[in-house]
């Protein structure tokens, strides 16, 4: 995709987050009329507005989340093609039951954006940022049973480490964990702020000193991931997809660190000549010029594959 086609598509979001890497999802998922787009992150509906915009409304678009508040922002985006849109309160590990529901059996194009999402981020209730004190929640899904609290106060020392080290590649995870059981031993840990005042005596003060990152980053990217169990659900939910591509459709996907990466590389190799063809043989990354306007998109990547 060069400079001149990126430019050709501008879409104006007033009031709203540009969407990462739009442009590329529209090259790449090339919407065609009359087929039927499955937006399963849709969020706030930035990417599925652009597709819609781009075909002039004359696709039929379904747009899965299971935060409730991110739906009512996207239906209202999305009013204006209101009779071609369909969105869904789900996790997208749902996708077949969801679209059987629907009595769709094939779909032209998938559209993953995962990770968190601005609305949930910036929402202090929510739980999902250490800048703030707020309570220890991070559920994508108010719905769900587990919270962020839940998994501090209760799993072992080693069940928080291996959360730590395997889902926040956390170098002072055993130090960290040691801290916060010996913590929560004077009281429970059900804020933010004392996760991170915990996890800051846990981490030498020269090794946070010299860090590019906070020390807390890793850690609240574990929880949000254990959480929501969103390892699994990629593992299950894009091999689902797959299966419901039809001869020629594509799934773009778009992950945010490299741990999802590396799960949406390995199931497209996996059916690699059999049942895909890459579209993408290396990762496509923003623009920098998307990343000085957005520094959120930097690490964002993108996987496109097609349908054989």
């Amino acid at each position: 995709m060069n400079n001149s086609q990126r430019k050709s598509w501008t879409w104006k979001y007033e009031g709203f987050h540009i969407p990462v890497m739009v442009h590329e999802v529209l090259f790449y998922l090339d919407p065609q009329k009359d087929g039927i787009y499955v937006d399963c992150t849709v969020g706030t509906g930035g990417h599925s507005l652009a597709i819609m915009e781009r075909t002039a409304g004359k696709v039929k678009l379904i747009g899965i989340d299971w935060d409730e508040e991110a739906l009512k922002i996207a239906s209202e985006r999305l009013r204006k093609f209101r009779d071609k849109t369909i969105l869904v309160r789900a996790s997208f590990v749902e996708i077949k039951k969801v679209l059987e529901s629907l009595g769709i059996t094939e779909v032209n194009g998938f559209l993953y954006d995962l990770g968190i999402s601005s609305l949930q981020l910036n929402d202090p209730k929510r739980g999902f940022s250490f800048k703030e004190d707020n309570p220890l929640d991070m559920r994508m899904d108010i719905r769900k049973d587990i919270t962020a609290a839940q998994l501090v106060n209760k799993l072992s020392l080693r069940e928080l480490e291996s959360i730590f080290r395997t889902f926040g590649e956390e170098r002072w995870a055993a130090r960290m964990a040691k801290f916060i059981v010996e913590e929560r031993k004077k009281q429970p840990i059900s804020t933010t702020k004392q996760l991170v005042i915990t996890l800051k005596r846990a981490v030498p003060a020269k090794f946070r000193k010299g860090s590019r990152i906070h020390f807390a980053t890793r850690v609240f990217q574990a929880l949000r991931i254990a959480v929501n169990q969103e390892l699994e659900n990629i593992r299950l939910g894009i091999p689902a997809a797959i299966d419901l591509l039809k001869k020629g459709g594509r799934i773009c996907v778009i992950s945010y660190h490299s741990l999802e990466d590396r799960i949406v590389k390995r199931i497209f190799k996996e059916v690699e000549g059999k049942e895909l063809i890459l579209i993408t043989p290396k990762v496509v990354k923003p623009s920098s010029e998307e990343i000085q306007n957005n520094p959120r998109s930097r690490s964002a990547k993108l996987r496109v594959a097609e349908k054989i």
